[in-house]
């Protein structure tokens, strides 16, 4: 009997990531990452705040990133990403960077925020429009817009649900409906959905074949920039970003794009 297998697990490359600690979608994350890989979540300590840009700072803070990531440095990450789009874009686009800086100096090793990711993201596609969803409130909305504006990309549509809680139990069915709104035939050249807790990865082939541009959610852009930094890439079928055969789009029937079928 051959028991050569006893000898352990293959070795696995690894990614630390620190996420809120309302974060709730640790297994979304792992569908993005391939064989071979391993995440190791670790989350800043609670806070009684509901979500918001009061929470996004708090949960932001170089001391409590510092400390995240030292506690990862145990299992030895190639790479960590800060988990959360709110937080990572609440400082503005210098705010990003000092956050990434702050992380990097903790683990000495390179770093990556979702927002950062995004913006990464949007220049790869060359993204110069790009509609919005969040489920957040119009205050935190504002500063997701202001911060892609910031990156030199026009906000061409937008649709917020305003929710200060619970933001992992929105169905898919509510997030398909928030991109429609967002999204006006010929406005956008892709589509970004925010907040690492809103789930999305199932939505996005059928939301990019419905579209015919690419979506972008806040967990598959992370992974994806993350992933990106060990020299391998993001599992997702049908997902544009990952996949450059998926940008390829028939077009639609000259009388379905004057009348917009099935985006409204």
């Amino acid at each position: 009997m051959d028991v050569s297998f006893l000898g352990g697990p293959r070795p696995q490359r690894g990614v630390g990531v620190v996420a809120p600690f309302d974060f709730a979608l640790d297994r979304e994350l792992w569908r993005w990452v391939p064989d071979g890989v391993s995440l190791h979540l670790t989350r800043t300590p609670f806070v009684p705040v509901e979500v918001s840009l009061d929470l996004a700072r708090l949960v932001s803070e170089h001391q409590t990133l510092g400390e995240a990531v030292r506690a990862l440095n145990a299992v030895a990450p190639e790479v960590v990403a800060y988990a959360c789009t709110s937080g990572s874009f609440v400082g503005g686009r210098s705010g990003e960077r000092a956050m990434c800086a702050a992380m990097s100096r903790s683990g000495e090793l390179p770093s990556v925020t979702t927002s950062g990711a995004l913006v990464e993201a949007l220049g790869e596609l060359g993204i110069r429009r790009v509609a919005l969803v969040t489920p957040y409130t119009v205050s935190v909305t504002r500063a997701l817009e202001a911060f892609v504006a910031e990156a030199g990309v026009r906000v061409a549509g937008c649709a917020f649900m305003g929710l200060t809680r619970h933001i992992w139990r929105v169905p898919y069915r509510d997030v398909v409906a928030m991109a429609r709104r967002a999204v006006r035939p010929g406005s956008a050249d892709a589509l970004f959905i925010s907040c690492t807790n809103l789930p999305t990865y199932d939505v996005i082939p059928q939301l990019e074949a419905e579209l015919r541009i690419p979506v972008l959610s806040a967990n598959q852009v992370t992974m994806w920039a993350a992933l990106r930094r060990l020299g391998t890439r993001a599992v997702g079928p049908y997902q544009a970003l990952l996949d450059e055969t998926a940008r390829d789009w028939p077009a639609l029937p000259e009388e379905t794009q004057e009348h917009g079928e099935g985006l409204t």
